[in-house]
């Protein structure tokens, strides 16, 4: 086997060459990055890359099957100012997202280790029991770092899209205000098939504006945001009523930026 070393020189300095220009392209993926991220304090962001990624599957759904899908809902997104945007919403999303988010600057590292404890835990007792393993209560990622992820990521589960999605939430934290980072979110995040941001999901599930949520409204809302496509199809379910219950209890303590 050839080592580097015994490469003809012009291999090696094509190589080389082949190296700086992938090294170059990462470099101006990050300042992209940070140009983008820098415009949203004052740019409002009216897509979102996981936005566009679920333009396109509902795009192309059923292509190409023998029995097409039943037409997909409208798509729903308007954006609404922080000041309407119920603060009801916003504590029952802290509460049951990341009941930390005042206070740490983007990757919660404490909640991220009980949070996999947790699940493990969970899933090692249903396989015991012969059961499923229940909805997930807490994925550790923090409001910044879900933002970061659908703003600008694709959903991959891989190792180094999760360290580019801390980055950027970082990033987020430094250019951004708190109440900037929730008003964004809490208009992008998905709240159903093709319904995204607080205004649309109000409008779609209960016939009011996203300043008329009821804290009850809002808590539910809360627990849809893990899994929305699954809890849109079963809002009566157990697991969303009790869920909803423990969100209530827990927006009085919840601390807003």
């Amino acid at each position: 086997m050839k080592r580097w070393w015994h490469l003809p020189v012009a291999g090696f300095t094509a190589t080389r060459r082949w190296l700086m220009w992938v090294a170059l392209a990462g470099v101006c993926l990050q300042l992209f990055f940070v140009l983008r991220i820098a415009l949203m304090a004052w740019v409002a962001p009216h897509s979102t890359a996981f936005m566009r990624s679920e333009a396109w599957r509902r795009l192309h759904a059923g292509a190409g099957a023998s029995n097409p899908p039943a037409p997909a809902r409208p798509w729903a997104q308007v954006w609404v100012g922080s000041a309407q945007i119920s603060p009801h919403l916003k504590r029952a999303v802290i509460a049951s997202e990341d009941d930390g988010f005042a206070n740490h600057l983007g990757v919660d590292w404490g909640a991220m280790e009980s949070a996999w404890s947790r699940n493990r835990q969970q899933a090692q007792r249903a396989r015991q029991s012969g059961h499923s393993p229940p909805p997930k209560v807490v994925g550790g990622s923090t409001i910044t770092q879900q933002l970061a992820k659908n703003l600008l990521l694709s959903g991959e589960r891989l190792l180094p899209r999760k360290a580019q999605e801390m980055m950027l939430s970082y990033l987020l934290e430094a250019f951004l205000s708190k109440q900037r980072i929730l008003e964004i979110y809490l208009n992008s995040v998905e709240w159903g098939d093709g319904v995204f941001g607080a205004e649309a999901a109000a409008q779609r599930y209960f016939g009011v504006s996203a300043a008329q949520l009821s804290a009850a409204q809002a808590a539910r809302l809360a627990v849809m945001l893990p899994a929305p496509k699954t809890f849109e199809r079963r809002p009566n379910s157990t697991y969303m009523n009790r869920r909803t219950e423990t969100i209530l209890a827990r927006m009085p303590n919840a601390v807003l930026p």
